[in-house]
C-alpha cells in the first residue's frame, strides 16, 4: 500500500494536506519537503505520516499528488511540532500561520556558503602604509570578507587582498555565517551573597531533574535575579543542552548581552525584531543545528527550532510585551511553560513584581517559589511617598509639583542623578483647536494624534501615521488655534530644563532612543553619571542599573488606572515598583515620589507603605470575588471590517450563535474603545468562564459556526492583556 504523508505549509491554513509518498522516497515527521499546492511547488513540513482517506466525500476514488522532493536539512523535532499544534489549538490560530512563525527564512535551511575570509598573520611588519595600518587597527573582528574589513577600515577591498602578498594577512576558506562562540558555564560568577548562592543552587537543581518543572524567582528590584538564574543556565549548558532567555524588548536584549559575556565568556545569539535578514538567518541555522547554545531574545525567539532545549528563562515575566497582539495572538510567558512541558525541561519565571497568576501558582504549590527578599550588602530599597496633587497643585501650565521640584534640586546639589517617569511619548497627547474644539486624529483611526515637538510632527502611536504639525486647524483653518493639551516626556523635559537650567536633561523613549548602539551609548552615559535628569517612558523600567541615580519622580501615578482593564491596579503597582526600584543602587540610598490624584487607591497605598502583601491580598480577593484570573478565565473577540453597520450586524449575529454552556458569561457586543483602526471599524465582546471550563475549545466551536464575509474578520484572543 502506498504510504501517505500529511504536509503543512506555512500559509493561512487550518490543517495539513494529504500527499502520496513516491516509491523509493523516505519521509519522516518533521522533514522539510517540496510539494505541489495549487499551480506552485512550495516548501512545507511533514506533519504526520500515515494513511489518508481513499475516497472523496462523494465516494469516488481519491487521487493524491506526489511529494516532489525531500530537502536535505535537519528536520523539525517532534516536540516542536507538538508545540506548534498546541499553540494553534489553544489560541484559536490557523496552524499554518503558527508554522510560518518558524519558517521565516528559507535560506537558513541550507548550509552557510563558504567564501574567502581574511585575518592578520600576526607578523610585525615595518613601514606599512596608513591604509594597511587602518586595516589592522580598525578592520576587525577577524576573520571576515575583504569587503567587510575594508568598510570598517575605510579603505578599498584591494588594500585588504594586497596585504596577503606581504604576509600581513592570510586568506582562508570559511562560512559566511560564522558559528557563535561556545559559552563556558564554569567561568566564575560575580561574588554572590549566601541567599543568592542558595537560590542559584535551587534553580540548578530544578534543571538537573531533567524533566518539566516551573520555578518562580521572586526577588525585589536590585536583588541580583540575573546572576542567580545564570546558575540554572550554566547547569543546562554543562549538560550539553541549549538555553533560551526571553526578555521583554530589544532595549533589554542589547543592554544585557555584556552581562552574559562576562559570566560565560561568549556573547549569546541575540534574536529580536530589529535584526536584518543575514543575522536572523545565522541565528536560525545555528539554533536548528544545535550549535547556538545560549540564546537571548524577544518573544518570537520561543519559536526558534531548538533541537535540544534544556531550560527556558522568562525574565520580567509579568511584562505585557510578552503578549503578541497581531497575527497569531499568544502570550510568550504562557507558551514558554507549555513548550517546557512538551519538551520536558525546566522553565524559570523571574520578576521583582510577578504577575498574580504566577504568584498564585507558586503559592499553591504548582510552581517552585524561590524568593530573594533583599538587595545584596547594605543596599536598601527606596523609600516611596505619595504627593497628593489636590494639595500640591503644580503652577499653571506646569506638571511638576513643588515637592517633586524640591527633591530633584536636593539630588542635584549632592551631585547625584534624578529620573522623571511618565509613560507618554512625545510632547503632548492631545492637540485641540481653541477656536472650534476639533481634536486632531489619525485619518483612518479613532486615535488622537500626539505632538512631537522635537521633530515638528503629529503622530499616531497606534498606526505610525505621521504628518508635519499643521500651522492652522484643518477644520476651521484658524491660524495659531492649535494648542497642546497634557504632558508627554518632551514637555516634562522642557519644564525640567526651565527649573534646572544648568542640568543635563535628556529624554529616553522609543522615539528618541535610536538604534541598539545608540540605546547602549545613552544607557552607558547615564550609568557613568553624564546625565543629570533622565526623563523617560517605560523603556527606563527594564532592569537598568544606574549607580548614581538616587531619586525617581513619577509625574502621573494614575495614568494606568483609567479605563476598564481588570488588571489596571496590578499593572500600576508593577510599573511603579519597577520604576521606583531604579533609585538607590550601589551604596547610596534612594527615594521616590509619586504624584497622584488618587492617594487612597489600594495599589498606591501599598506602594507608599512598602506592603506588597497588602496589595496582593486585596487584589486576589477582588479577583476571586469577580471570577477573574487566576480564579477564572477570559477571552476577547474583536470583529472588524470596512463598514460600520455590517460590523455591528456581524457582531450581533456572532453572539446569537454562541453555544450554550455552563460557567460561561458573554459580555457585549459593543463598539470598541478605539472604534476604528487603520480604516477598519471594530466591535468587541468579552467572555468570562469558570476555571474548569475549556475556554479554548469553546471558542473554537463557536468560531466554526460563522464564516465572516470577505474583508471582515473575527479575531479571538485567549487571556487578553489589552482591552482597547
Amino acid at each position: 500500500m502506498t504510504q501517505n504523508a500529511q504536509i503543512l505549509f506555512p500559509v493561512n491554513v487550518s490543517e495539513p494536506f494529504d500527499y502520496a509518498v513516491p516509491d523509493g522516497m523516505d519521509v519522516a515527521r518533521g522533514d522539510f519537503v517540496f510539494a505541489p499546492i495549487g499551480k506552485q511547488v512550495k516548501l512545507g513540513v511533514v506533519w504526520s505520516v500515515g494513511q489518508a482517506a481513499t475516497l472523496t466525500q462523494k465516494g469516488e476514488p481519491r487521487v493524491l499528488k506526489d511529494i516532489v522532493d525531500v530537502k536535505a536539512t535537519r528536520p523539525l523535532s517532534p516536540d516542536l511540532i507538538d508545540f506548534l499544534a498546541w499553540t494553534a489549538s489553544y489560541n484559536g490560530a490557523p496552524v499554518g500561520n503558527v508554522l510560518r512563525m518558524v519558517m521565516r527564512n528559507y535560506k537558513a535551511l541550507d548550509p552557510s556558503p563558504i567564501v574567502t575570509l581574511y585575518e592578520p598573520t600576526g607578523e610585525v611588519l615595518q613601514s606599512l602604509t596608513p591604509a594597511r595600518r587602518a586595516v589592522l587597527r580598525e578592520g576587525g573582528p577577524f576573520p571576515a570578507r575583504a569587503s567587510e574589513i575594508a568598510a570598517r577600515a575605510g579603505v578599498s577591498a584591494g588594500v585588504v587582498k594586497g596585504m596577503v602578498k606581504i604576509k600581513a594577512m592570510r586568506a582562508i576558506d570559511g562560512p559566511v555565517d560564522a558559528p557563535f562562540e561556545t559559552p563556558n558555564p564554569d567561568l566564575p560568577s560575580r561574588e554572590l551573597t549566601q541567599s543568592q548562592i542558595e537560590a542559584g543552587e535551587d534553580l540548578a537543581a530544578q534543571v538537573r531533574k531533567g524533566d518539566f518543572n516551573v520555578s518562580l524567582l521572586d526577588g525585589v528590584t536590585g536583588s541580583g535575579k540575573t546572576e542567580v538564574y545564570f546558575e540554572a543556565a550554566a547547569e543546562a549548558l554543562r549538560r550539553g543542552q541549549q538555553v533560551l532567555v526571553l526578555v521583554p524588548e530589544i532595549a533589554l536584549t542589547q543592554a544585557g548581552l555584556s552581562r552574559f559575556k562576562e559570566r560565560f565568556g561568549a556573547e549569546p545569539a541575540a534574536w529580536h525584531s530589529a535584526m536584518g535578514e543575514a543575522p536572523r538567518r545565522r541565528v536560525w541555522r545555528e539554533v536548528a543545528q544545535g550549535r547556538a547554545k545560549l540564546v537571548v531574545g524577544a518573544r518570537s525567539a520561543l519559536y526558534l527550532p531548538f533541537p535540544n532545549l534544556g531550560c527556558i528563562i522568562v525574565d520580567e515575566e509579568h511584562d505585557t510585551s510578552y503578549k503578541q497582539d497581531e497575527g497569531v495572538i499568544y502570550n510568550a510567558r504562557d507558551m514558554a511553560i507549555v513548550r517546557g512541558k512538551i519538551s520536558g525541561h525546566a522553565v524559570i519565571l523571574a520578576s521583582a513584581t510577578p504577575s498574580l497568576e504566577s504568584l498564585h501558582n507558586a503559592r499553591t504549590g504548582k510552581y517552585a517559589h524561590i524568593v530573594l527578599p533583599e538587595r545584596p550588602g547594605a543596599i536598601t530599597l527606596p523609600e516611596i511617598a505619595l504627593v497628593d496633587l489636590k494639595d500640591n497643585t503644580p503652577e499653571k501650565g506646569d506638571f511638576l509639583s513643588a515637592p517633586l521640584i524640591q527633591a530633584v534640586g536636593d539630588v542635584l546639589e549632592r551631585g547625584e542623578q534624578a529620573m522623571l517617569y511618565l509613560n507618554r511619548r512625545g510632547y503632548a497627547p492631545l492637540i485641540i483647536c481653541r477656536n472650534c474644539g476639533e481634536k486632531l486624529k489619525s485619518p483612518d483611526t479613532d486615535s488622537w494624534l500626539v505632538e512631537h515637538k522635537a521633530t515638528g510632527r503629529a503622530m499616531c502611536h497606534l498606526t505610525g501615521f505621521s504628518m508635519r504639525m499643521p500651522k492652522r486647524c484643518p477644520t476651521c483653518e484658524a491660524e495659531d488655534g492649535l494648542t497642546a493639551v497634557g504632558p508627554g516626556v518632551e514637555r516634562v523635559a522642557e519644564e525640567a530644563m526651565r527649573h534646572f537650567p544648568d542640568a543635563k536633561v535628556e529624554v529616553f523613549s522609543s522615539d528618541t532612543a535610536g538604534n541598539p548602539n545608540a540605546i547602549a551609548e545613552r544607557l552607558a552615559r547615564m550609568a557613568h553619571g553624564e546625565i543629570d535628569i533622565l526623563v523617560g517612558t517605560q523603556m527606563v523600567v527594564k532592569g537598568h542599573n544606574f549607580p548614581h541615580l538616587t531619586f525617581v519622580g513619577v509625574v502621573d501615578g494614575d495614568l494606568g488606572l483609567a479605563g476598564g482593564d481588570p488588571r489596571a491596579g496590578e499593572r500600576t503597582y508593577q510599573t511603579l515598583v519597577q520604576v521606583a526600584g531604579r533609585a538607590g543602587r550601589a551604596d547610596k540610598p534612594g527615594h521616590a515620589l509619586i504624584q497622584t490624584h488618587q492617594p487612597d487607591h489600594e495599589a498606591l497605598i501599598a506602594l507608599a507603605a512598602g506592603d506588597r502583601e497588602m496589595f496582593i491580598g486585596v487584589e486576589l480577593a477582588m479577583r476571586e470575588m469577580l471570577g477573574l484570573p487566576p480564579f477564572g478565565k477570559l477571552a476577547a473577540v474583536i470583529i472588524s471590517g470596512p463598514e460600520f453597520k455590517k460590523v455591528e450586524a456581524l457582531a450581533a449575529k456572532f453572539v446569537k450563535l454562541a453555544p450554550r454552556a455552563k460557567g460561561i458569561e458573554i459580555l457585549g457586543p459593543s463598539e470598541a474603545p478605539i472604534g476604528r483602526l487603520r480604516g477598519r471599524f471594530r466591535w468587541r465582546l468579552f467572555i468570562q468562564a469558570e476555571a474548569q471550563v475549556n475556554l479554548s475549545k469553546y471558542m473554537s466551536v463557536w468560531q466554526s459556526k460563522l464564516r465572516p464575509p470577505s474583508k471582515y474578520k473575527i479575531q479571538i484572543d485567549i487571556d487578553p492583556q489589552s482591552f482597547m
